[in-house]
């Protein structure tokens, strides 16, 4: 049974937009307003923040509570955050702003979709209102395309962000059949890999050892060598013609070092020190240079080395998974639900019923957990997701194969 305390419900959506994000708002909105929110109930009004945080502390709010139901179901399937986003990472001073305009707002229901950073907002914001004894319940609707919470099996966004690289590769991989060269990808993940390994989606499933691209794949969580590199291409290449590989822009070599910070020169760094990565093709332009200088023979016609960066349409595509979609609202489902039964804070987490293989009948159910759980910590490949130096592994295509969906068949000529 519900046990609603009087106040307002506000929302918002922090971080990278992804296609999903917006699910997850209109699963809170319309299980608040299965609760009567806005209609007699003790919920008064459901608000969300532009801009996330920011826009709370600066008065700058949507009112959801009488969005008619054909624009809410319209906005769940459109990409990106439609209340817009921020990349702030709020401090104890900032929370304690964000605090007072919960108490400005009367808001006692407070719901925060994104990754780890907004799960530690959650937390700070609620200590504070304890503090204060003011009951403000606090909730984390997880989101991410890399993959990397802790505790959940996945998060909603990677489905959908892992549907196009696998789709991309696909493409990009026929391409490469077409006009054969060295192609290089440079897909997000600064520190899980998840996404990169998406690639592996993009070979022939009918076939017990396809030799479909990509062909070589490297992920954060194993050391890269550039020496080594350079042989496991050419390896590839001197036997087929043409090489077809995915790189994860976060790479790093034994010593943990950016293998990006290290060849790209006069690099662009974001507000934390970190190499600019996903704005730029500079990574996959140099990998492209050591390739043409240690595989072109010399005095001979230098090889065919082209790279591309995915980039930010990995994000937001407009093709979302199913199961994603599903998944997403249901998070917000989920967060709604909680809050409505008393419980104070947490985050959700989403857990897999059954194990991942070829006779694994898919389906998760929702958790809740400490926000402390999730905060500030970063989940990474399993090492039976990866194989070798430059591979993924059959486990990881189990796991993946459901969130993302169906892919396109093709065929090629023998």
């Amino acid at each position: 049974m519900p046990e609603l305390i009087e106040g307002n419900a506000v929302i918002g959506q922090s971080g990278g937009p992804t296609a999903v994000i917006n699910q997850s708002l209109v699963g809170v909105v319309e299980k608040l307003r299965e609760f009567g929110a806005g209609r007699g109930s003790p919920i008064k009004k459901i608000l969300g923040m532009r801009h996330a945080v920011r826009g709370l502390t600066q008065d700058d709010l949507f009112d959801f509570t009488d969005t008619p139901r054909q624009t809410l179901d319209l906005l769940a399937q459109t990409p990106s955050a439609c209340l817009g986003s921020t990349r702030d990472k709020p401090d104890a001073a900032y929370c304690q702003r964000i605090f007072e305009a919960c108490r400005k707002h009367d808001i006692r229901y407070f719901f925060y979709i994104g990754g780890n950073d907004s799960s530690d907002t959650c937390r700070i914001v609620n200590e504070l209102s304890n503090e204060a004894g003011h009951e403000l319940r606090c909730f984390h609707i997880p989101k991410t395309v890399d993959n990397d919470l802790v505790i959940s099996d996945h998060t909603p966004g990677f489905g959908s962000a892992a549907r196009f690289v696998a789709k991309a590769s696909m493409a990009d991989f026929m391409d490469n059949i077409s006009l054969p060269g060295i192609k290089i990808n440079v897909i997000m993940g600064r520190h899980a890999g998840f996404l990169t390994a998406a690639s592996a989606l993009a070979r022939r499933s009918d076939r017990a050892s396809s030799t479909d691209g990509p062909q070589l794949i490297y992920l954060p969580e194993v050391a890269f060598d550039t020496e080594r590199f350079a042989h496991e291409v050419a390896e590839i290449y001197d036997r087929k013609g043409r090489c077809h590989i995915a790189v994860s822009e976060g790479i790093q070599d034994k010593d943990g070092t950016p293998i990006g910070a290290k060849l790209i020169k006069n690099a662009q760094t974001d507000a934390h020190g970190n190499v600019q990565l996903s704005g730029s093709g500079a990574l996959g332009d140099q990998l492209a240079e050591l390739l043409k200088e240690k595989l072109t023979p010399k005095g001979g016609k230098p090889v065919r080395v082209r790279a591309d960066t995915l980039g930010y349409m990995q994000r937001c595509f407009p093709d979302a998974s199913p199961v994603d979609q599903l998944e997403a609202r249901g998070a917000g489902h989920h967060a709604a639900q909680l809050a409505a039964e008393g419980e104070l804070d947490g985050s959700v987490a989403i857990l897999r019923t059954g194990k991942p293989g070829p006779d694994e009948v898919y389906g998760v159910r929702y958790e809740r957990i400490e926000l402390s759980d999730v905060a500030a910590k970063t989940k990474h490949m399993p090492p039976e997701f990866i194989k070798g130096t430059s591979d993924v592994s059959e486990a990881f295509m189990h796991y993946a194969r459901p969130l993302v969906g169906p892919l396109p068949e093709f065929e090629r000529l023998p």
